[in-house]
């Protein structure tokens, strides 16, 4: 039961957002080159500034998921999760000047097809289809569940919401390509900040002050930085969160489709490598600001929980009910809190969308083609095809988004696999790029094992519920009902299987799934790989440049072993010659 409604105010700051969206498709459809070519309308013919996409890394990374889930984690948990930013500065430089100039030096649409240069053709398909499935699934759910919320508090039906984002998504995403995309994802950033900023304000603005805020925090056990406990079922510890956080954060920001294809949309490797370092302030700045509106939405409901008093069913739904109802006195304010979220999911949506798009031609389309009529699907011909998949793949995302209303499992199966295929593909990439040893079979066997192993972890169970901090009923009205209906939930999510019946694995913290799918991959991809060409089953032919294979193709690898290799051959190579002429000169 919805406890508010949008009045006219907030509709029309949303409708004017929403259609400021759709124009900026419309603008990139008919200037410039106007999409006619695949490297205009999936690369922005490599024409891009540093600046929009570094803002768009983090809008594609930031989804409404991770918007309200980010803040409600505050407010369950504490501030513990601000430590990911650690892991974010570490991995910065790996993702800079590991990855990105291999890629950079392909120049490839899809990322995937480094994988075949460097392995073989089922490697690429292999991966590229993961990926496929990844995202067209988590499309759903990004925008399924902002939908979700915003309609238990506002009134805003979700099948609106829904069919509204979609398409508005779809179009500008359709139309303008991967320059509306990027310039949208700059406006819907700004959007973002804005919707956050306006929770702290008005929770400072009743607090009187940000002091007030911090000290309840403080004195409720919100603020806890410190908990280096080696136990990988503690759901949240700097190794947790440092490890985890850096095989995450690479396999979105390294080797993720919808990362690397913005990062090759400027005009050279020094900007890309600018643009993620850039990147790494804007999403701090909204990592440290969502959380300390967690803390600033818990100040406002410190005495008397929503989810106990039984407003709400879900605290993710918290940071909506609370807009609504501290917001309304400022004309438009909760319309523009409504439309940073909302372009939280249109950024996420869209990105997700060009990605698919540009995988679905370079992987499927174009080898299909090939295969068929034996020649080359040409960049002029392969435009619109482009354009009808990246429409066809906004309509799914849509699709998706009432199915996984109606089957409540798709929703933490969507965000499970997510997050178990991270690590599989981000050890195929770091096995290709840092080894010479590696070969197709050994890892396309390491990536299988991994990928069981990580879906066995992250679908099995039952898996115990996390433990939250304290809450307060003790400033509600009927407070005696309220907390004989907080002690009814504490009974239900108690269970009747205490915590040390569940199995070890089903307790793993979820920041070390990723982990455990990367070292499977790694230690079996490449443990297989040298057994199975020992006893001759598999070759590297892939990584040489000659049929002697002497010659590396030093392209493949991580610059700096291209250069200590280099380096190494080239003192053969002198050292060869220096005994030669030594022999000659003897004679």
């Amino acid at each position: 039961m919805p406890v508010g409604t949008f009045d006219a105010w907030d509709a029309a700051v949303l409708i004017t957002i929403l259609v400021i969206s759709a124009l900026i498709g419309i603008y990139y459809r008919y200037t410039g080159g106007k999409q006619r070519t695949t490297q205009e309308y999936l690369m922005a013919d490599q024409s891009m500034t540093t600046f929009p996409v570094s803002f768009s890394l983090m809008a594609s990374f930031m989804s409404a998921i991770s918007l309200m889930g980010v803040s409600n984690e505050s407010y369950e948990f504490g501030t513990i999760f601000c430590v990911i930013n650690i892991a974010y500065v570490l991995s910065t430089p790996i993702a800079a000047y590991f990855f990105l100039p291999v890629f950079y030096r392909m120049r490839t649409t899809s990322v995937y097809e480094y994988l075949e240069r460097r392995f073989g053709q089922a490697t690429r398909l292999s991966a590229s289809l993961a990926f496929t499935v990844q995202m067209v699934l988590y499309m759903g759910i990004a925008l399924y569940a902002p939908a979700l919320a915003l309609e238990a508090v506002t009134g805003i039906h979700r099948s609106m919401a829904i069919v509204v984002i979609g398409l508005v998504c779809t179009f500008y995403s359709t139309l303008g390509g991967l320059k509306a995309v990027l310039i949208t994802d700059v406006f819907q950033s700004f959007l973002m900040f804005a919707a956050i900023y306006a929770v702290i304000a008005v929770s400072a603005i009743k607090a009187g002050g940000f002091a007030a805020i911090w000290e309840v925090a403080v004195e409720r056990g919100r603020v806890n930085f410190i908990e280096f406990s080696l136990d990988p079922t503690v759901r949240h510890t700097w190794w947790s969160l440092i490890i985890g956080g850096m095989v995450t954060y690479l396999s979105l920001y390294g080797v993720n489709q919808t990362q690397v294809q913005r990062l090759l949309s400027v005009r050279n490797l020094k900007s890309a490598q600018s643009a993620l370092w850039w990147n790494l302030p804007i999403l701090g700045m909204l990592s440290f600001s969502t959380i300390f509106s967690g803390l600033s939405i818990f100040y406002y409901y410190r005495d008397c929980d929503p989810v106990l008093k039984g407003r709400i069913d879900k605290r993710d739904q918290i940071m909506p009910l609370f807009a609504l109802e501290t917001m309304g006195q400022y004309p438009g304010l909760c319309g523009l809190f409504v439309s940073g979220i909302f372009s939280a999911s249109l950024s996420t949506i869209s990105s997700a969308v060009t990605s698919l798009s540009a995988v679905t031609l370079e992987d499927y389309l174009k080898p299909l083609y090939k295969a068929i009529f034996k020649r080359t699907l040409i960049d002029s011909k392969s435009t619109m095809p482009t354009k009808i998949v990246a429409c066809i793949f906004g309509l799914l995302c849509i699709g998706l988004a009432f199915v996984a209303g109606s089957m409540g499992g798709v929703l933490q199966a969507s965000l499970t696999i997510f997050g178990v295929v991270g690590g599989p593909l981000l050890a195929i990439f770091t096995l290709g790029v840092c080894t010479t040893r590696s070969n197709q079979r050994g890892v396309l066997l390491g990536f299988l094992v991994s990928l069981i192993v990580s879906f066995w972890m992250g679908f099995g169970g039952p898996k115990p519920k996390p433990v939250t901090l304290e809450f307060s009923t003790a400033g509600c009205e009927n407070a005696t009902a309220v907390m004989a209906r907080a002690i009814e939930l504490s009974s239900k999510s108690s269970g009747v299987v205490i915590e040390p019946d569940y199995f070890w694995l089903y307790r793993i913290s979820y920041l070390w799934l990723s982990v455990i799918g990367f070292l499977i991959a790694v230690v079996v991809g490449y443990g297989s790989s040298i057994v199975l060409a020992h006893f001759g089953k598999a070759e590297n032919a892939e990584i040489y440049l000659d049929k002697s294979r002497k010659q590396l193709d030093y392209d493949l690898f991580a610059p700096m072993l291209s250069r200590r290799w280099r380096r190494h051959e080239e003192e053969q190579d002198q050292t060869a010659q220096d005994e030669t002429l030594t022999k000659l000169t003897e004679q």
